[in-house]
């Protein structure tokens, strides 16, 4: 038997619509300026920009109704809906058209944004994690299992206190999911627990505490998170 210095940390999960099991998390990839508005809000060219990822860590991820801490080193902290797709089985240089194989189903969630430290560090050319990988930055409502369908287009929303402020179409993104799992693939060994959120549309902007966020997509639970003031040590 195993015997550890310190007992280990549990495994971060997510609910399972309609389900009492819970999808436990491997990794969490991220894709960047997957929406051609929200490139062009972002004063880029959606025509010459390739995928970029980015990660966040698995224990990020924050449940549905749960409130959000507002996070430290930031004054400018913004939300963007996206659309998470859960892989249950894991691979290695995947081709678009069997990547939709490898998902265990589909959840709208949050990537929420140290904006303020995000733009310092693309401006200095330095890596985003501070940005973008720092505690409580994943919300993610209950995932729907793909055997319900794939989501290759609907509705995609979120609002501030009732007032919408991002609105497309998962239709909309520039790189569909095969396309996003495949070059994934490539970069690394896809393994089941893996959660992909593919990007948001435009109208990200700022939150602070008190701010109830919703977000959701076509055909998946709604989530529901208010931010709440700093976390005290």
């Amino acid at each position: 038997m195993t015997e550890f210095t310190f007992l280990p940390s549990a495994v971060p999960s997510v609910a399972v619509a309609g389900s009492e099991r819970r999808f436990p998390v491997h990794r969490i990839y991220c894709v960047g300026l997957n929406y051609a508005d929200h490139v062009r809000e972002f004063g880029r060219d959606p025509e010459r920009s390739p995928p970029i990822f980015f990660m966040k860590p698995a224990d990020a991820v924050v449940a549905n109704e749960e409130e959000v801490p507002y996070p430290s080193c930031t004054s400018n902290f913004h939300y963007e809906i996206e659309l998470v797709v859960a892989l249950g089985r894991g691979r290695r240089d995947v081709a678009p058209e069997d990547a939709l194989d490898l998902v265990f189903g589909y959840a709208a969630g949050n990537d929420l944004t140290r904006r303020d430290l995000q733009k310092a560090a693309k401006d200095r050319g330095e890596p985003w994690d501070t940005s973008k990988g720092f505690d409580y930055s994943a919300p993610i409502a209950a995932i729907r299992p793909a055997s319900a369908g794939h989501v290759t287009r609907g509705r995609i929303w979120l609002s501030v206190n009732g007032t919408l402020r991002q609105e497309s179409d998962i239709s909309r993104m520039i790189w569909g999911v095969p396309h996003i799992i495949a070059a994934l693939s490539k970069l690394y060994e896809l393994r089941p627990g893996d959660l992909i959120f593919t990007g948001t549309p435009s109208g990200v902007g700022p939150v602070k505490p008190g701010d109830r966020l919703e977000g959701g997509i076509e055909g998946l639970e709604v989530l529901r998170n208010t931010i709440a003031p700093p976390a005290e040590d």
